[in-house]
């Protein structure tokens, strides 16, 4: 008696290809992936092409083209993203053997019917971050009921500053230890995008921020029974930690963030600022001051120096201002 094998459908196909992103990818992307295939199933079904009733045989390339045009609907952004989805989907078919496919044609395809997502410019509020880092400096000085708050106090204040002053992204800060400082170069060594090492630069009053916070957190460092150097710079000071010095996670840096900024600009200023709004605040600094996009491309650490010209445009003020002097000068 022969045995039939049942055809793979293209459901089927399609779960196997997610639990491949699942294992290969982080859960964020994953996430997506998973999105942008019930969007790719919906087109299908829209086309005649049910994906748990037709066989994979019958998935073609110009399937891409019929999704880029499904998904006009949505942002450029996240369509890119569903069609970067899709590609994958077609790359995983070819590379197990499932499916034959012309993959230039899957990347040709995309290429012409994607939308091009707009460039914006960075977006921040620069008059609100700096009553932030002033209200911030004066956080030392604030009462505290016992040794953890003023510890946050002082935490916190060091935090916001070097965010400010450095450019960190929120995982390179949270990531410092006290060994990874220079106090005499003013400088701190990272590990930073893509797994980088890389140099930057501290201000006087981040030195000044963070050495008030480790002297007052001296006993509890001194009480560790590790080498100094080998302690997070920024420690949690919360009833879990107790008496031992962990460092913050990502999310504790940016719960600071968000809890100053409720502190310092009230419940609907919430949002509008992020520990990434330090990094904007940091780069449009250097320029206004500079007006040298290689130094700020350099302090920034961006690797392409479009990036940072995305951050060289003039502010309304000095639009208004150089409107005037030509069309509306004074006598």
């Amino acid at each position: 008696m022969e045995l039939t094998t049942s055809p793979l459908m293209i459901g089927q196909a399609i779960v196997r290809y997610l639990e491949s992103v699942v294992h290969a990818r982080s859960q964020n992307t994953a996430r997506t992936y998973a999105n942008g295939m019930a969007a790719f199933k919906a087109m299908l079904t829209e086309h005649d092409l049910a994906p748990e009733a037709t066989p994979l045989s019958r998935l073609t390339e110009e399937a891409v083209a019929w999704f880029a045009e499904y998904l006009n609907a949505l942002a450029p952004t996240t369509e890119r993203l569903y069609l970067t989805a899709a590609a994958g989907l077609f790359d995983y078919l070819a590379a197990e053997g499932l499916l034959e496919v012309n993959l230039p044609r899957v990347r040709l395809l995309i290429h012409q019917r994607a939308r091009r997502p707009g460039i914006r410019l960075p977006q921040f509020p620069k008059s609100a971050i700096e009553q932030v880092i002033l209200s911030a400096a004066l956080l030392p000085a604030k009462p505290a009921a016992d040794e953890a708050e003023a510890l946050r106090n002082l935490r916190d204040a060091a935090f916001l500053i070097t965010l400010a002053d450095t450019g960190l992204r929120v995982h390179e800060a949270c990531g410092l230890h006290r060994g990874d400082v220079d106090w005499y170069e003013g400088k701190a060594v990272i590990i930073g995008k893509g797994d980088r090492q890389a140099v930057v630069r501290l201000s006087e009053r981040s030195l000044k921020a963070l050495k008030a916070y480790l002297v007052a957190r001296a006993r509890l460092d001194g009480a560790s029974g590790r080498h100094l150097s080998s302690l997070p710079l920024f420690a949690r000071h919360d009833q879990g930690a107790g008496k031992k010095v962990k460092p913050i996670t990502t999310a504790t840096g940016r719960n600071i963030v968000t809890q100053r900024v409720r502190e310092f600009l009230g419940v609907e200023a919430v949002g509008t600022i992020t520990p990434h709004s330090f990094r904007h605040y940091f780069v449009t600094t250097v320029l206004n001051a500079s007006g040298n996009l290689k130094l700020a491309q350099e302090l920034a650490r961006h690797q392409n120096i479009a990036v940072t010209q995305r951050y060289a445009h003039l502010s309304d003020g000095e639009l208004d201002k150089g409107y005037g002097d030509i069309f509306n000068p004074r006598p």
